[in-house]
């Protein structure tokens, strides 16, 4: 059987603006100059590889480990404080149906484990997936395939049966890397990613349900 892998920044929901305004604060606070065509060159990548990047390319006096602590405390008490984060439109009525039918599916977040969590509950969809995985806990970050191979391997599926929903650059170089069919989901987070790599594109949920009955008869 065919499984699904989602992203969920940017895919399942719309909090990239979050985790942007987020980071903002950090550059803000410590005076770093990132701008934003700088700034979407880290989407899709965990904090650790995007903190590891910016101390190395700008030589700066910080220590990656306490950059990253203070990137998941910051996003913690952001995400803690909201009541309720909205869905991508669509998103509800696919997952029912994809659950209602059995079909295997997971989220695969560059996200640290705590947000993800946090997300995931207040969005309302944690109940649809079977699994959800941080790359937090793989120890390697998209563009890296790591997170969807293991993911696979918890569906018990093969990488070539598994479709992978990504909205950034780093997220479709992952699955592709990973031998993965890959659909980009083109949101208003994601207008200045590159998804040529993926197999197809999207705009709504509504296409995605097309091509999953289109390639994979599901």
């Amino acid at each position: 059987m065919k499984s699904i892998i989602f992203d969920m920044d940017g895919v399942l929901v719309d909090s990239e603006p979050y985790h942007v305004e987020i980071e903002k604060r950090l550059f803000d606070r410590f005076k770093l100059n990132i701008s934003d065509e700088e700034h979407k060159d880290y989407m899709g990548k965990a904090s650790d590889v995007m903190w590891s990047e910016i101390i190395r390319n700008k030589n700066l006096p910080l220590n990656v480990d306490e950059m990253v602590e203070l990137n998941y405390k910051e996003s913690k008490a952001f995400f803690s404080g909201l009541s309720h984060i909205d869905p991508m439109p669509g998103a509800f009525e696919m997952l029912e149906e994809l659950y209602v039918r059995s079909i295997p599916m997971a989220v695969a977040s560059s996200s640290d484990n705590q947000t993800v969590d946090l997300i995931m509950d207040k969005s309302g969809l944690k109940k649809y997936f079977r699994h959800i995985v941080s790359s937090s806990l793989i120890g390697k970050s998209k563009p890296e395939p790591d997170i969807f191979l293991y993911t696979a391997k918890l569906l018990n599926t093969l990488p070539e049966k598994c479709i992978v929903v990504e909205d950034s650059t780093n997220g479709i170089k992952a699955a592709k890397a990973a031998k993965m069919f890959c659909v980009a989901y083109k949101g208003l987070s994601s207008e200045n990613q590159n998804h040529n790599l993926a197999d197809e594109q999207i705009t709504d949920f509504g296409e995605l349900k097309a091509i999953l009955n289109k390639y994979f008869e599901i």
